[in-house]
């Protein structure tokens, strides 16, 4: 019995070998296009400081950093520090959403309201957040309240100007078509104006919440006993430096994870658009 005999072609063997090789790293290559980077940083961060080209003393192997995190976490010492920072970011961010996206659209919608109120809010934008630092301790004292305010006056700006941005700049057709077929103004709003908006307050809220991490290790490094911040200053006073690197770690591993439900939240609200433009 011949092998044509149960209908393969041995000629057509090679050709779908690397059909098949060529689909298969189609579809991993944006992963390995995305980690190699990551994964070469960690090579340098791991051997590095093992072949001496860093001072490991101030600088240690990631492995060992990871070991340490593992170890504090186990010994039930980190969480709280983490669930504490999370909180006074989540709060001050919250309250920034709470109180920019409506002003935000209410300034964007109100051209003649927002030439009024347009140079205050410059003036107060371009304050630097740490020279508030005094003046919320005056008022708040020393504790929760005055680390919610330092995050939220970071917050506020990039969440006010994305909400201001994308309700002014969304598309005139849009509006018009939506006045041509005889929609009243705020059925026009709901319809139009705030589903267009998305994308630029989703973008607001992304910078927001990547500028209240940053935010919350100044503020917790003045005033405070306990959170990330407070781990991180009291790791360097007692020269810990893999706990020093643990809570940078975990910072931006919050950043991350703050940055990647927001853009997926921005996924699910603008599905509409798929929907329109398959």
């Amino acid at each position: 019995m011949t092998i044509e005999a149960h209908g393969y072609d041995q000629t057509d063997a090679r050709p779908y070998n690397r059909v098949n090789l060529f689909d298969v790293w189609r579809r991993i290559e944006p992963y390995v296009r995305g980690s190699v980077a990551l994964f070469l940083f960690l090579l340098l961060w791991e051997y590095a400081p093992r072949l001496g080209w860093i001072n490991r003393t101030f600088f240690p192997p990631i492995s060992e950093v990871v070991i340490k995190g593992i170890e504090f976490a186990a010994s039930g010492q980190l969480w709280p520090q983490v669930l504490v920072s999370v909180g006074r970011a989540l709060g001050g961010f919250a309250l920034g959403v709470v109180t920019a996206v409506p002003l935000g659209i209410v300034l964007g919608w109100s051209k003649s309201l927002e030439a009024y109120l347009n140079p205050l809010l410059q003036l107060l934008r371009q304050t630097n957040p740490v020279s508030l630092f005094p003046v919320f301790i005056l008022f708040f004292g020393i504790g929760y309240a005055t680390n919610i305010a330092i995050i939220y006056w970071v917050v506020v700006w990039p969440i006010l100007l994305g909400t201001v941005n994308g309700v002014r700049y969304v598309d005139p057709a849009l509006v018009k078509y939506a006045r041509s077929v005889g929609l009243p103004s705020w059925k026009i709003f709901v319809k139009v104006v705030a589903p267009s908006a998305v994308p630029s307050i989703i973008t607001g809220m992304r910078l927001a919440a990547t500028y209240s991490f940053m935010m919350l290790v100044v503020s917790e490094m003045v005033g405070a006993s306990s959170g990330l911040g407070y781990l991180i200053v009291n790791a360097q006073y007692l020269m810990s430096v893999h706990l020093l690197y643990v809570g940078v770690i975990i910072l931006a591993l919050l950043g991350i994870a703050s940055n990647w439900g927001l853009a997926s939240l921005e996924r699910y609200l603008t599905a509409w658009k798929q929907d329109v433009n398959p």
